[in-house]
């Protein structure tokens, strides 16, 4: 590799509960799960994306 750090793996699961989707993202690493709920009419790109931050930063949280 030429220094640039590989991506990491992520399962997303969507689940829709009545007019809300609730994400959960599982790091495929560490095991370390987060979970958003956003609007049913919002794309599943962007509650992906939301929900690969929240992981993103909670890792970030846990290891410094």
């Amino acid at each position: 590799m030429d220094g640039a750090k590989a991506a990491r793996q992520a399962i997303v699961e969507f689940q829709r509960i009545g007019a809300s989707v609730k994400v959960s993202v599982v790091d495929a690493e560490t095991l370390t799960e987060v979970s958003i709920v956003g609007p049913a009419s919002a794309s599943r790109a962007d509650l992906e994306r939301a929900a690969l931050r929240k992981l993103a930063y909670v890792l970030a949280r846990k290891h410094g």
